[in-house]
């Protein structure tokens, strides 16, 4: 128990530290960059016809044309010729926002592991316990759980407290189940990744749903952008870049526990094994007895 506990504020503060270094930051910049490029490329094919295509939505609706008039008559007129392109914008950041986080998460994990691996734990063995192809699926099976596990406790979410419980801790078990497979996947086997599981279960939790907390910092500063539209373009990719921020901390937690737990558990294995019998020395050829040379005793 002290000795988990003692690990899981060990490998915390280390992935603090971590997330100061230029690696992980410009890791953390990266979504941006994508966002922006896709923006960019998407805007240059298709914003005209994306926008001709909203307007004339907009111009079919009978109470829109009366919304706009009567918009005409107190001087707003204006309204219209922004609301199409808000629309366009409102619609397609989330997307951009999605793409670029898994795109993301799919080069950033691996890239941090190896930096943790890289640092503190050069010497361990891999064992490629988990390919690509059983990550993905891991991650796949894992995340229709949790989302089935969220629609059957929706009901439970009117009780005040449980709203409060049960989305972070649904929320937190995933986490812990990606992220720390993730962390495992190159260095250990599939019995010790098990076995790591099963001792430390509750700690790789604690640190899923601890994370799962951290993650709503960006909802705030992301709903403030939604509500002032004005501050949009800005607050919006802050959000993106502290929940990446948040997204590389959780990542170099788990993988400073995971690979720590897993050198301990090789530690231990390897003191239970007893030593190998040593084999009898042969004697030396002139202790030997020579038949020429032994006395023979005669026969009776």
């Amino acid at each position: 128990m002290l000795q988990a506990m003692a690990l899981f504020l060990d490998s915390f503060w280390r992935a603090v530290a971590y997330c100061l270094r230029p690696r992980v930051i410009a890791l953390s910049f990266l979504p941006l960059v994508i966002m922006v490029g896709l923006s960019l490329g998407l805007g240059y094919f298709f914003w005209t016809p994306a926008l001709d295509w909203v307007r004339g939505m907009l111009d079919a609706s009978v109470w829109l044309t009366h919304l706009w008039s009567w918009l005409e008559g107190v001087g707003a007129g204006n309204l219209k010729t922004v609301a199409a392109p808000l629309i366009v914008i409102f619609t397609v950041t989330p997307l951009l926002v999605i793409v670029s986080l898994l795109i993301v998460a799919a080069l950033m994990t691996p890239a941090l592991v190896g930096l943790v691996a890289e640092r503190r734990f050069p010497t361990l063995e891999r064992k490629k316990g988990g390919s690509v192809l059983v990550s993905i699926l891991w991650s796949l099976g894992s995340t229709l759980l949790a989302a089935i596990a969220l629609v059957i406790s929706i009901p439970l979410w009117l009780v005040p407290p449980l709203i409060l419980i049960l989305p972070p801790l649904i929320w937190g078990w995933l986490t812990y189940r990606v992220m720390a497979f993730d962390a495992l996947s190159s260095h250990a086997s599939r019995d010790e990744r098990r076995e790591i599981f099963r001792r430390h279960r509750g700690w790789l939790l604690g640190i899923g749903v601890l994370s799962g907390y951290l993650g709503a910092a960006p909802s705030i500063v992301w709903a403030s952008g939604a509500l002032f539209a004005a501050a949009f373009v800005i607050l919006v990719p802050v959000a993106i870049w502290i929940y990446t921020l948040i997204f590389a901390f959780s990542s170099l937690w788990f993988s400073h526990y995971c690979l720590t737990a897993l050198e301990n558990l090789r530690a231990q294995n390897t003191a239970l094994v007893p030593p190998a019998p040593i084999a009898p020395a042969a004697l030396p050829h002139d202790l030997h007895p020579d038949p020429a040379t032994t006395p023979q005793t005669p026969a009776s």
